[in-house]
């Protein structure tokens, strides 16, 4: 199960609400595999999940250029790199359909990425934009 916590938050509102968002849909994707709903109830949560983050990253992405933020070439790899990691796990699911492995996955994939990520990564995009805004 992926937490949201304040701890999270990088005082943008925009990005922690889409951040929220992201755990809430996380969560629902980890339940619908753990409760054996079909492939269709688990590829439903993945592809909201896939044009969800990517929107959120031209988000993020949007503010860093409006800003000229310095870390942007590295930020914007780190997404990337996610999306790359994301349609994997997409790829796992649809050839093999959900169960404890897409958990497993998942936990991996995306709920310890989002953790670091957001901790770290966009917590200085924040504290950044705190400056600007």
């Amino acid at each position: 199960m992926a937490e949201w916590t304040q701890d999270l938050a990088v005082g943008v509102p925009k990005i922690d609400a889409q951040h929220q968002e992201l755990y809430r849909q996380v969560n629902k994707l980890i339940d619908a595999c753990n409760e054996g709903k079909g492939k269709e109830a688990v590829g439903e949560v993945i592809s909201f999940l896939q044009d969800y983050v990517v929107q959120h990253f031209q988000c993020e992405e949007e503010y860093m250029q409006k800003y000229d933020y310095p870390e942007f070439a590295k930020h914007k790899a780190a997404h990337d790199a996610f999306v790359k990691s994301f349609l994997d796990l997409k790829a796992r699911f649809e050839q093999e359909g959900p169960g404890i492995h897409i958990v497993v996955l998942t936990n991996r994939t995306v709920v310890d990425w989002l953790n670091s990520h957001i901790s770290k990564t966009d917590k200085a995009l924040g504290a950044f934009l705190k400056t600007k805004l």
